[in-house]
């Protein structure tokens, strides 16, 4: 494998808090036997990142990173690089942290870097973390931005905001509304939106549950979208809510929301509300990506559409993407429209 082609696998794997095992580590160590000093060009390309060093990934995961790399340095026999095990020392001296970031090399060329807790459930909920089909989904969306150039998208239970924060930075959307329904999710994604260069806007900060963000100094995304940011429960959803999804939203968007029966049936109850209030002639599109850990569960969602009306179909099967943490996962993009005429 190209030095080159290596170093840059190694720089998004562990930015992204990649599976260790999933790393190209054989093809590493090959590549050490003939030359030790290119582990020092893996040290500048991850630990030694500018990302890595403001927004650091768990340090569980630099300290299992980092052995990895001495294990594969010292097999060569060579002098140890000092570096190399300064490095280790002091994450072996850090604290423990709840906190941790992820930061993903878009096919676009942007960046999206997200804080995480490092564990899946904390404080009563898993949105705080990002999940499988949410990289599926924000790569299919690059790949098909032409949905989302110059129209109003909402995201249901974005979560951190990995595809929202790679919409707007990549598809050139004119609006985009990120909701979830906890209230600890929604502090969390709003400060991933900041992070990745979006503010509060002075003159639209928070009268109620909704902020409106704009852009910063850090870049000016999207030609300057509209981005807000709401609490939103699918079984309980406002009259003014309702009116404002009619009125402006022309595309939903959701991932990783189909886990649990209870779940899937108000979501279905939602949609079926939100093509019912389309008026005068608007279509409403409408793209769901699910990772398939339970057939029965998603087999049940289905059923759930067809019975209020809703047809579906894949508009994107299993696939792998340069995103994609997972292989072994099978992950669907359904769009879903409407059977009854409107």
């Amino acid at each position: 494998m190209d030095k080159g082609v290596l170093s840059d696998l190694f720089q998004r794997y562990f930015l992204s808090c990649r599976r260790l095992s999933s790393l190209p580590w054989k093809e590493l160590q090959e590549l050490l036997q003939s030359e030790p000093s290119f582990v020092l060009t893996i040290l500048q390309k991850t630990f030694f990142h500018p990302l890595c060093q403001k927004y650091p990934p768990a340090l569980r995961y630099r300290r299992l990173f980092l052995s990895e790399l001495i294990k594969k340095h010292e097999s060569t026999g060579a002098d140890p690089p000092d570096v190399l095990y300064d490095a280790f020392a002091d994450v072996l001296n850090t604290d423990e942290d709840t906190v941790c970031h992820k930061s993903y090399f878009l096919l676009s060329g942007e960046t999206v870097t997200l804080s995480e807790n490092v564990a899946f459930v904390s404080e009563g909920t898993t949105g705080l973390v990002t999940w499988e089909a949410a990289l599926t989904l924000a790569e299919w969306s690059i790949a098909h931005m032409d949905i989302f150039k110059n129209r109003t998208i909402l995201e249901l239970g974005s979560g951190v905001g990995l595809t929202g924060i790679a919409v707007c930075k990549s598809c050139i959307p004119k609006k985009y509304v990120f909701s979830d329904c906890h209230h600890r999710v929604l502090q969390q994604l709003t400060e991933n939106i900041c992070l990745n260069g979006f503010q509060l806007s002075e003159e639209q900060k928070s009268q109620s549950k909704e902020q409106v963000l704009s852009d910063t100094e850090h870049g000016k995304f999207s030609d300057n979208v509209k981005i807000s940011v709401i609490e939103l429960h699918w079984e309980s959803v406002t009259e003014k809510q309702f009116l404002h999804i009619q009125t402006d939203v022309d595309v939903v968007i959701a991932s990783d929301v189909i886990y649990d029966p209870e779940i899937i049936i108000s979501l279905s109850k939602f949609l079926n509300k939100l093509f019912m209030c389309m008026k005068n002639g608007r279509v409403l599109e409408v793209f769901i990506a699910s990772t398939i850990r339970n057939p029965e569960t998603y087999s049940f969602f289905k059923t759930s559409l067809d019975e209020r009306g809703l047809s579906w179909e894949v508009v994107l099967g299993h696939e792998k993407t340069s995103l994609s943490q997972d292989s072994n996962y099978c992950i669907e993009i359904l769009k879903i429209t409407s059977v009854v005429k409107l």
